[in-house]
Formats: structure tokens, sequence, C-alpha cells
């Protein structure tokens, strides 16, 4: 009978590192990559701390593993949407799903961007033009070309993707990031209940169709 071997060994290394990332999205969304501490992480994926050593090099190694992680998630995501056969009406909406759905379901994600994005603010960050240029470009010019094809075929309004691009993405993440202020303004209310989420989703998809598509319509749920 072969004995089993734990994550607390490199016997399982798929495993063991998957365990290990998680650990530290869930960390470095909370403390940020600066209050991280390893310490909290090890335990979090229930391994020995110097197995995260042998795994990454330090905490920034570390940290940038786990962005990557998140952003390969993404856009493995937002890619099967956008492989498929759709019209530029549903491709967009589609590709807005697509997102809604990733951050609701991992909404420790947009926290870390989000103090990503501040680091980079303050003392700029080792890992920006990576993820921009390996994950967040080649995803923008896929869509602005959706939406360049929406526009000469009339569907869509004449309207710059590199403005309208931030505004379908924030629609999203405002949802996750304001979870403790929704919850004061709305007690008994839980954001993130699948019949909230629920709303929500179809609250964005009906948002965006009034805004960018020139023929009224109801968005109708988008293949993924």
């Amino acid at each position: 009978m072969t004995k089993s071997r734990s994550l607390g060994t490199r016997g399982q290394p798929e495993q063991t590192r998957a365990a290990i990332l998680n650990a530290a999205i869930a960390e470095f969304a909370r403390e940020g990559v600066a209050g991280a501490r390893t310490d909290a992480i090890a335990r979090g994926a229930k391994v020995n701390k110097a197995l995260l050593y042998y795994y990454f090099r330090n905490k920034e190694t570390l940290y940038g593993a786990a962005l990557d992680s998140v952003f390969a998630g993404l856009t493995e995501r937002i890619s099967a949407v956008l492989d498929l056969d759709l019209s530029p009406r549903e491709a967009i909406l589609g590709f807005v799903g697509a997102h809604f759905d990733y951050i609701a379901s991992h909404p420790a994600f947009p926290r870390m961007v989000q103090r990503e994005m501040m680091r980079v603010g303050r003392r700029g960050s080792p890992h920006l033009k990576r993820i921009v240029e390996t994950y967040l470009r080649p995803t923008f010019m896929r869509l602005r070309e959706v939406m360049l094809a929406g526009m000469a075929r009339g569907d869509i309004r004449k309207l710059d993707p590199m403005e309208v691009m931030p505004s379908l993405i924030a629609l999203n993440i405002f949802h996750v990031t304001s979870i403790p202020m929704m919850q004061l303004l709305a007690p008994g209310i839980d954001p993130l209940s699948p019949e909230r989420v629920a709303k929500r989703r179809a609250a964005v998809l009906d948002f965006i169709s009034a805004a960018i598509f020139t023929a009224p319509g109801s968005p109708t749920e988008a293949r993924r």
C-alpha cells in the first residue's frame, strides 16, 4: 500500500504550489505585500514555512506569482468567451459576464489588485509591466476589435474603446470592493448572497446594453 504524501512535503508539487498561492492571495488581499507575513501564508496553506522558499525564492517572488495566478485565471475565463463565434453585442456582454462571474467567485482578487495599484502609485512595482503586457494589453486589443466591428455594423455607438473599457470593468469591481459600505447602507442585505449577485449581474448587463448599444434590447445570458 502506497503511503500518501502530505502537502507539507515536496511530494505533491502541483497541489502544494496551488495551496501556497491560494493562501498567499488571501494574505496579500488582506494585508498588502508589505504587511503580509510568510508565517500566515504557510499556516493558510498548511505547509512548512521552508516550502514557501523551496517553491518561491522570496516574498516578492511569491507575490508576483500570486498576481500572475489571478490574471491568468481571469484571462482564461475571458478568452473562452471571446474565442466563441459571437456577434459584437454578444461578445461584449459575454466578456462583462465572464469578468463579473470571475471576481464575484473570488472576492479577494480585486482587493489584491487594488492594493497593487496603490503600491504602484507610491513606489512602483516590478510586476506591473509584465501583467500589462502578458494579460491586459492582449485582452484590451481583442475587445477593441470587437467594439470597432460593432461600430462598423451599427450595433455599437461611436465610442472610444479606451474610455469604455475601464467603465465596463469598474462596474463589476465596485460590487466587490464596496461590500462593507453596501452592508452599512442596506443592513440585513447580503451583497454576496446568490440572489443579490444574480440581480447585480443582470443590472450590470442591462446598464451596459443601454449605454453602448444603438438599439434597445434585453441583455441575454451571455454564453460562457
